[in-house]
């Protein structure tokens, strides 16, 4: 059980990067916005099924959610949705791989937020291995030449997007945690469900208001909409089910490998070439991802 966050957060990022790529392919139709609640409005459907069938598996009753809890859950749902529009408009001015290494600077803030508010431990293994990814995460922000379009722009999109990342993980452990709930599955399942029901009714309500067009193109490509949802919510859930098992600052850390997952992305789809100082910096992420591992008590 020590060890099973571990598989968690892998699936999870290796679901976390197809749902990126596909939200990217749809911001040119949709805008940021419109790709963002994608994941969202039909990632919702999923975490219901998902619910569903934890309880009908586990015989497991549905929990009793307290105000702590929503204020939890509400606060990761909304700066989750901020942190997936800055991520998508990053991608828009800067390669996908390199998108991603801007994410990466969010285990720093999970680190300190989760220490302050959810006084999770952080032993020195952990915090020599966030420094290096964070270092590893600075060499691949560092490229130079044609692919930098966008100077400073595209870096503070970025970082920004990476700290209310870093706010909502902590929100959506904080808001497991306040169930108090046995076991982790149910705790995790019902505490996704509830962001994402959230999250699409708060979009949905907006878009209606703002944008109507919007939302009726997303209907209209309802197709990779949908994969987008169904790989979101299921990212979303291994995500949580790691949350509930070890600290957002572990999680986060370790889900640095999805860089590796990007770059195969970015070669792949994209056609995107990785520099050796990109390729220096993602050995220093897979570097403090494993001490990260072996760290953690």
């Amino acid at each position: 059980m020590n060890f099973l966050w571990v598989v968690f957060t892998v699936v999870a990022a290796a679901g976390q990067t197809a749902r990126n790529a596909m939200q990217r392919e749809l911001t040119q139709s949709l805008g940021a916005v419109g790709a963002t609640h994608v994941r969202f409005l039909f990632g919702f459907p999923f975490a219901l099924l998902f619910l569903l069938g934890v309880a009908v598996f586990t015989g497991a009753a549905l929990p009793h959610p307290t105000l702590p809890f929503w204020l939890w859950i509400v606060s990761g749902a909304l700066t989750q949705i901020g942190g997936t529009a800055l991520m998508l408009l990053t991608m828009t001015e800067r390669s996908f791989v390199v998108t991603v290494a801007y994410l990466k600077t969010e285990p720093l803030f999970v680190a300190a937020l989760g220490l302050l508010f959810l006084h999770d431990p952080l032993t020195p293994g952990m915090a020599v291995a966030i420094v290096i990814a964070t270092t590893g995460v600075v060499l691949i922000s560092l490229r130079s030449g044609a692919g930098s379009a966008g100077g400073w722009r595209p870096a503070l999109l970025g970082l920004a997007a990476g700290g209310l990342f870093a706010i909502s993980a902590i929100g959506y452990r904080g808001g497991i945690l306040a169930l108090h709930a046995g076991g982790y599955l149910m705790p995790a399942t019902f505490a996704l469900a509830t962001g994402l029901v959230v999250q699409a009714f708060v979009l949905t309500s907006y878009l209606a208001a703002a944008s109507p067009g919007v939302l009726a193109a997303i209907l209209r490509l309802w197709r990779p909409s949908l994969f987008a949802g169904f790989m979101g919510s299921a990212a979303s859930e291994f995500w949580f089910l790691a949350f509930a098992l070890a600290t957002a600052a572990s999680v986060r850390t370790l889900g640095l490998i999805d860089v590796l997952f990007a770059q195969l992305v970015s070669h792949v789809l994209f056609k995107q070439k990785t520099t050796a100082r990109e390729a220096a910096g993602i050995a220093l992420l897979v570097a403090g991802a494993v001490l990260l591992v072996t760290s953690h008590p």
